[in-house]
């Protein structure tokens, strides 16, 4: 063998150790724990999390009955939001987090609007084959929000199908998720690993 094609063959093989080692750091990678219940624990340091963005369906728009009448700050692994750059694919293992907060107010300094109160609850969906085969799509929703008590669950069950699953099934855009209301997914999808959207001129 010549040297030129020694030189060659260590690079690919190389590049492939190194692509293995990028799918299996995919595969490994766990930001969720599942207790001896089948409870979602949950989980913390979320803030440091991706974020995604903060839909508002309130009450005045909605005739006094707006199924989701607070704000919902999104975050997203850090993994999972690599993933979805490299492949446009929710990975297995792949969680979202909402974090509520009540409707503070309607006035400020800069006008009318909504603006932010009180946090107020937490919940969670995760895609996991291991643990939900049988969920569609391999998700399940959570809640760790005690409305009455004002602090949060140390776990959560997951809600059943009907709940949450069958509208995230019919109306999301995108693998039971509802990026055609996120614009930091919509740019991120399949737009490649190293690429940082957030970056580039296009606007």
């Amino acid at each position: 063998m010549t040297k030129l094609k020694h030189i060659l063959v260590v690079m690919m093989v190389m590049i492939i150790i190194t692509s293995c080692k990028d799918n299996d750091a995919y595969v490994k990678a766990t930001y969720f724990t599942m207790d001896s219940n089948g409870e979602l624990v949950r989980p913390v340091d979320y803030r440091t999390w991706i974020y995604v963005g903060t839909p508002l369906t309130p009450n005045d728009m909605n005739n006094g009955k707006a199924a989701f009448p607070e704000f919902h700050n999104v975050y997203i692994d850090p993994m999972s939001y690599k993933h979805y750059k490299k492949t446009g694919v929710w990975r297995e293992g792949t969680i979202l987090i909402k974090e509520l907060v009540s409707v503070g107010g309607k006035s400020a300094a800069s006008g009318s609007g909504y603006f932010m109160g009180d946090f107020i609850g937490l919940e969670a969906t995760i895609k996991s084959k291991e643990h939900f085969p049988d969920e569609p799509g391999n998700w399940a929703y959570f809640s760790f929000t005690n409305p009455t008590e004002g602090t949060l669950a140390a776990t959560g069950k997951p809600f059943k199908t009907a709940q949450c699953n069958s509208c995230h099934n019919t109306s999301a855009a995108d693998d039971f998720v509802f990026t055609q209301h996120y614009p930091v997914l919509r740019a991120a999808k399949n737009v490649g690993e190293e690429v940082t959207p957030e970056n580039t001129a296009k606007r």
